[in-house]
């Protein structure tokens, strides 16, 4: 006797995608803090000088993006920023070390890179402010009118 649990399990995805957006978008927003203020481990001590290339800018789309997918405003374009910045990061700087992730330390890149990837293309899941923030802008418009 076996239950059919897919009623279940469709049920939870909402809330499953939501924890993997959230967890995936904090990890990724702690690096880009950590190389901007040097906090939470810091940036090996030293800081990217504000513009340089493409550190600065690097830290600030993973903290910025990071934080609008963690919120889950507009999700579909930061996560799809945060994963070509993951493509860029694996290509420009892990790929001249080695032909495998594991050979030139590109792990991260690599898994941060499909995982933004399938967020922007699954969308936020449920837990994401998005939804609510358009409910509340389209009431506010409909009274408005």
């Amino acid at each position: 006797m076996s239950a059919d649990l897919s009623p279940y399990l469709e049920r939870g995805r909402p809330v499953v995608q939501g924890l993997f957006r959230i967890v995936v978008s904090v990890l990724f927003a702690c690096h880009g803090a950590a190389t901007l203020f040097g906090v939470l481990g810091g940036a090996h001590g030293r800081t990217p000088e504000v513009g340089q290339w493409p550190g600065w800018w690097a830290a600030v789309i993973q903290l910025a993006a990071g934080a609008l997918v963690l919120l889950g405003l507009v999700v579909r374009p930061a996560a799809l920023l945060c994963s070509g910045s993951m493509a860029y990061a694996y290509f420009s700087v892990h790929q001249e070390h080695g032909l495998w992730p594991i050979q030139n330390g590109g792990e991260p890149a690599a898994m941060f890179c499909w995982a933004f990837l399938l967020i922007a293309i699954t969308g936020p899941g449920g837990l994401a402010l998005g939804p609510a923030v358009r409910h509340r802008t389209a009431g506010s418009a409909a009274a408005a009118a």
